[in-house]
Parts: C-alpha cells; structure tokens; sequence
C-alpha cells in the first residue's frame, strides 16, 4: 500500500459528557473523504490521543474504518508510554481492520536513539501492518534524528515518518538520510507541505484539513500538475487558520473553528477548556473571513 497525498489529521469529536460522539464522528469522516483526501488519520495529537482511554480509543478506530469503508487509506495512531502498550492496542486495531499504524516516539522519558531503534523494531515485528513513524519533539522531548530513521527504513513494513517538528531542515535530512529506501516523508506542520512536497516529500498529515479538506489538497493536486503557483496560493490561504491555533490549549482552537465552519465535533477532553471570551471572538472572526471568501 502506499501512502501519498493530503491525510487529515483528524479531530475526535466528543459530546457535551466527553464522551465519543458517534453521529459527528461518521459525518466529519465522510466530509473529509467527499472532499478528495487521500487518507484518513486517526488518533494523533489533534485527535486527543493522550486524553483518551483503550476503549475510547478502540471505539473511534472501529467506527472510522468501519465509514470509510476501504474509500481510503486510514492510519491509526497506537503509540504510547511502553512498548507493550504499542504492540497490545496496534495488535487489536490490525483486528479492526486498520491499512497502517502511526507511532509517536515514547514521551516523557526521552528515550535514547538506540532506545528508539529497539521500541520501533519489536512493534514493527509484532504487526503485518503498515508503520509510519511519528516525530513531534515539542511535545515528546524526543527528537527522533535522521540516521535513526535510515535505519528503522531498512525495516520492511516501517514505511514512512511524519515530521511535526516545524524545523523544515529536518525534513530534508529525513528525505536525504532514507534515500533509495522504500520510505516516505510527510510534513505535520500545516505551513511546510508545499515545501515539503518540492523537496521530495510525498504529502502530509494535516490538521487544517478538518476545516479546510478542499483548500489544503489543492495544494498537492496543483503540485502534482505543475502548478506551483496555484499551489503557493492554497498554501498561504491556510495562514489564517494557523495563525489562530495559539489562542487555546491545542486542538481547543481547532474543534471550535470546525465547529463554526458547520460540524459539531464539540469541547475538548478535559482538562483542556472550550475557547472562550475575547479568543473565542478572534476564532470567529477568522471563520467568517473564511465563510465570506
């Protein structure tokens, strides 16, 4: 299988209880994949991975593959504290029908590279599955560095990485390092995707496309046929967007703009709060401006 093209990093969509709101949660995964995406991403960091429990978790996996019905691609976030834990919760998403795993580096701990290789290669011979590797060093404490990702690609069914870095040389030292192997860079920061995509990257995991789907994969297609211009535009439109997220706890900016924009995917899990007050205006008025063009 490969993996290529715009994937929403997708919210989970939660009642007023905080519990899993299934209705929203099929009507947001059709939304995307009417919308021409390329993958579905489920259970990231905007997906409130760390905020929910195994069975929340399980839920959300099997209702998502279920809608999408082998339309698409979707990839299931099953990283975590230990080893154990990764290989027990990727073993039973696999059973739900799963197309891929996306493993986060441990947190907290800030493993070693060599810590790094030996958690990847145990999971990696746990599952038939698809892995794509999961670099988010603001939020892990870990960076996990080029060369051990030359490594982890020699790995048959460790297939790709998505860099939530921010730091564009990092991509391209991913990119340089895995070249010749069957392995794939994705951009997780919404701002990088063009340049990723110039540089050799072959998509990206992005969060703006919960709001945006139609906008950010015309950003790829216009690369694909050349137009680099045009692709340039649809990059800039989600600025925006982006330039909102620092309003609120992450994905509480987020939820409530898709909400705005047309589909209930509710509050954040707590403890992160709703947007409120003079935030809330500013998210607002940036959706507005999106709805008037």
């Amino acid at each position: 299988m490969e993996l290529k093209g715009i994937i929403p990093a997708m919210l989970t969509p939660l009642t007023e209880e905080q519990k899993v709101n299934e209705p929203v949660l099929r009507q947001l995964t059709n939304r995307l994949v009417e919308s021409g995406v390329h993958g579905i991403f489920i259970l990231g960091t905007n997906g409130e991975f760390h905020l929910l429990s195994r069975d929340e978790k399980l839920t959300v996996a099997r209702i998502v593959i279920k809608e999408v019905n082998g339309r698409v691609p979707v990839i299931v976030g099953t990283g975590g504290g230990t080893t154990e834990e990764v290989i027990e919760l990727s073993r039973q998403v696999e059973q739900l029908g799963a197309d891929a795993l996306s493993i986060i580096t441990p947190f907290f701990i800030a493993p070693s590279q060599e810590e790094l290789i030996v958690h990847y290669t145990k999971i990696a011979e746990s599952t038939s599955l698809p892995i794509v590797l999961y670099n988010i060093p603001s939020r892990t404490g870990v960076n996990l560095e080029p060369d051990t990702a030359a490594v982890l690609a020699k790995i048959p069914n460790i297939i790709g990485i998505k860099d939530s870095s921010g730091n564009f040389a990092n991509i391209e030292n991913y990119i340089r390092a895995t070249k010749g192997e069957a392995f794939t860079v994705f951009a997780g920061t919404d701002s990088l995707i063009l340049k990723t995509l110039l540089a050799g990257g072959v998509g990206a995991v992005a969060a703006t496309a919960n709001m945006l789907p139609e906008t950010v994969v015309s950003i790829y297609n216009h690369w694909k046929n050349g137009n680099i211009e045009e692709a340039q535009i649809a990059q800039d439109k989600l600025q925006m967007l982006r330039d909102t997220f620092a309003l609120g706890t992450l994905p509480s900016v987020l939820k409530k703009a898709v909400e705005l924009y047309g589909i209930p995917v509710g509050p954040p899990k707590s403890p992160v709060s709703v947007v409120s007050g003079e935030a809330l205006n500013k998210v607002q008025d940036m959706v507005n401006s999106y709805l008037q063009n």
